[in-house]
């Protein structure tokens, strides 16, 4: 999916596109996304928790996970991979399941890891656009989701 939502002609309201730079190698940046163990430390917004944590890493595969918030309640996610590319680019899609094991609405998430720094390898640009979003608020809950995760992940990748 384009990383430019108009050219696509999608409602840019419903679209979240965050970049980030990260001070590690893109292939470490890359495992931080697809590894259970790596992903058990950082996903999800501060105060979060990740109990479970499974992920079949190749198109047709699914990742699913279980996270609890500092209240002790439970989301749960579903995202099925459509493309993986290491270290490059992931597509999946997204969707939260209900109480009743019933998928809700589903967004597509593509994210671009790229080599950027002075010296080739140091640093990683990080792309994510996510689309498209029932709403403003879903999209802007969804950004401080991942504002928080990345948060974490950029805290837990100094420890590395």
């Amino acid at each position: 999916m384009a990383a430019n939502p108009e050219a696509v002609g999608e409602p840019q309201e419903r679209v979240l596109v965050i970049t980030r730079v990260f001070d590690a190698p893109r292939a470490l940046v890359f495992k931080m996304f697809t590894q259970p163990e790596h992903l058990a430390r950082w996903w999800g917004p501060k105060g979060f928790t990740l109990p479970s944590c499974d992920v079949d890493l190749r198109p047709g595969g699914v990742f699913r996970c279980t996270m609890l918030s500092p209240e002790g309640s439970e989301h749960r996610l579903h995202c099925g991979f459509r493309e993986v590319v290491a270290p490059e680019r992931l597509v999946y899609s997204w969707s939260w399941i209900d109480a009743e094991d019933k998928p809700g609405h589903e967004t597509l998430v593509t994210i671009t890891l790229e080599e950027a720094g002075a010296a080739a390898g140091e640093k990683t640009r990080f792309t994510l656009h996510q689309a498209l979003f029932e709403s403003e608020s879903a999209r802007d809950s969804h950004n401080k989701g991942w504002s928080g995760g990345l948060d974490r992940l950029e805290t837990y990748l100094t420890t590395l």
